[in-house]
């Protein structure tokens, strides 16, 4: 991932990722939350105006991703993927989930495989303001057959081996 892309803060953490969210939503930083809770809380007050969302400013992409990649629990990262797929479209987060498999740390790759999943959400005109009126969208958001090929390539080469192969070469 290019490094316009990524969050300037260094180093970064959940919580540094969500405060950004939220502060560009105009929420706040929660800090009358003690700070071993402000995270889960911050992620709590940004996820409902996320979802209610007919657009969200193109700077809210990168810190929504960078939010999905350092949430430590796999089954809240979708609080961020999800607004991020129907604003942004499938495609786009998919691709900058990628990047991050293929350029992350470590933890960032762990993180985009975790929210790799997520990306994977149904998406229902009912379930977000994102669509059109007569509940259409743009099917170009949505297609991501060469990205998945790519996540694919990516996932079982060199520096990132597949677990089989580092199961085989543990035995």
């Amino acid at each position: 991932m290019a490094e316009d892309d990524r969050l300037e803060a260094a180093p970064l953490s959940f919580l540094s990722c969500v405060a950004e969210v939220a502060r560009l939503l105009g929420l706040g930083t929660g800090s009358a939350v003690p700070e071993d809770r402000r995270a889960r809380h911050l992620a709590h007050v940004v996820r409902k105006p996320l979802l209610e969302s007919a657009r969200l400013p193109e700077e809210l992409f990168a810190p929504l991703m960078a939010a999905a990649i350092y949430d430590p629990d796999p089954s809240h990262c979708r609080w961020f993927v999800e607004p991020t797929v129907y604003a942004f479209g499938r495609r786009r987060a998919m691709t900058a989930l990628l990047e991050y498999l293929r350029a992350g740390t470590e933890a960032e790759r762990a993180g985009a495989k975790r929210a790799w999943y997520c990306a994977h959400v149904p998406l229902r005109a009912d379930r977000s303001p994102a669509y059109a009126p007569d509940g259409s969208r743009d099917p170009a958001l949505d297609e991501t057959r060469d990205v998945v090929d790519e996540w694919r390539m990516a996932s079982d080469g060199p520096g990132h081996e597949s677990a089989a192969a580092r199961d085989r070469d543990e035995a």
